[in-house]
């Protein structure tokens, strides 16, 4: 008697950009805002791009009710949140105990940048540098021309730009506050993560930990989307090792996606209503694919190298840049919104109140007496 043939798996459903939009926009607290705490939101979120010093701010705002800056900014001065290199090799604010478990494992990507600048480190022991580096941080928060000048005096004949770098990939440089302090300033200084928090950090975690908390904040997600948004390789093993405790699908184009299984993913006609996001926020980077928040049209709209705009997401997508003026003090504060695609009297409308939100809780403007304006750019076809 023939054996009976297994039954074929049933092949994975398909989601559309839109479904995948909105199931990351559930995730990344963008749907609607919510009253988690501040530290809880930069948990969640596996850490906020920090490239400057504002978009944490603004990211949080886009997301937390009732979140003010003294909220983020407390928390760094209480040391309980931190701005130190990690995904992709950028700033990133973290909390502390992320800063000490992400940071060694991104130190893959740190390797790798390091040999990049080989050349201008012929003949530096670099051992002895990290060495000789994490004693002159420790023993006071150094700028990076000075860290750059220290080792110099042990190496004239490499380059400094290099030595720098070597220091910034050999150790995990924190920038202190008053850095990113909300309405405070304060030049470049940097040390240990293990002596600014006053406690060692871990050891070289395995990934699996980090690839759940992705998804829950990103997801669903490919393989390559992690390993876009962590500046990581070989992580496909680590998706089959946990595959047993995911679900897959599909997107348009036959991409594999994997899942949290309870993860939610709403309708793909769930309301997504305005958000001014910061430039770089990771929400627009998270992925390899970024068609479910930026329409490919629209790809590079946003930036150019490294210099980036705010951005407006409208129904879910990007839709329009904008810039924050505040040119004089007796000229009001002014949000200008430039349209990527024409809006109807409705989404301006509904843009209009959002960017009112933002100039009343992120400027001066409704307390300094200058007061406030919304203005919309012309509308320039980039599909002519």
């Amino acid at each position: 008697m023939p054996a009976k043939k297994k039954p074929s798996a049933a092949p994975a459903a398909v989601l559309s950009p839109r479904a995948l939009g909105r199931a990351t926009l559930e995730r990344q607290l963008l749907l609607r805002r919510t009253a988690m705490s501040a530290q809880d939101a930069v948990r969640h979120l596996v850490g906020l791009q920090a490239q400057n010093t504002k978009p944490p701010y603004y990211q949080l705002f886009a997301r937390l009710e009732g979140f003010r800056p003294a909220e983020l900014a407390a928390l760094m001065e209480s040391r309980e949140v931190l701005r130190i290199v990690t995904l992709r090799s950028t700033l990133h604010t973290h909390t502390a105990d992320d800063a000490l478990t992400l940071r060694p494992l991104v130190q893959e990507a740190r390797d790798r940048e390091l040999r990049i600048f080989r050349k201008g480190l012929v003949g530096v022991d670099l051992a002895r540098l990290r060495d000789l580096a994490k004693a002159y941080v420790e023993e006071a928060p150094r700028t990076p021309g000075e860290i750059r000048g220290h080792l110099l005096a042990e190496w004239p004949d490499a380059d400094p730009q290099a030595l720098g770098t070597a220091a910034r990939c050999l150790l995990p440089l924190v920038q202190v506050t008053p850095r990113g302090v909300w309405g405070k300033s304060g030049q470049v200084a940097l040390t240990t993560a293990e002596h600014w928090l006053g406690r060692p950090s871990a050891p070289v975690p395995a990934p699996d930990a980090t690839v759940l908390r992705y998804l829950a904040a990103f997801g669903p997600a490919s393989v390559k989307d992690m390993q876009t948004w962590a500046g990581l390789t070989r992580l496909r093993e680590v998706f089959e090792r946990l595959r047993p405790r995911l679900v897959t699908f599909r997107d348009e184009d036959g991409v594999e996606l994997f899942d949290l299984p309870d993860a939610p993913r709403p309708d793909e006609d769930t309301p997504a209503p305005p958000r001014f996001l910061p430039e770089f926020d990771n929400v627009l980077l998270g992925h390899a694919d970024r068609a479910r928040v930026i329409p490919p049209r629209f790809k590079g709209r946003n930036g150019v190298g490294n210099q980036a705009y705010g951005s407006v997401l409208v129904d879910g997508f990007l839709a329009a840049i904008w810039r924050l003026e505040a040119t004089h003090p007796d000229v009001p504060t002014t949000v200008t919104v430039q349209e990527l695609r024409p809006f109807t009297a409705a989404e301006r409308d509904d843009v209009t109140d959002e960017a009112a939100a933002l100039l009343s809780v992120m400027t001066t403007a409704t307390t300094d007496g200058r007061g406030y304006d919304v203005r919309f750019a012309p509308f320039i076809d980039f599909d002519r």
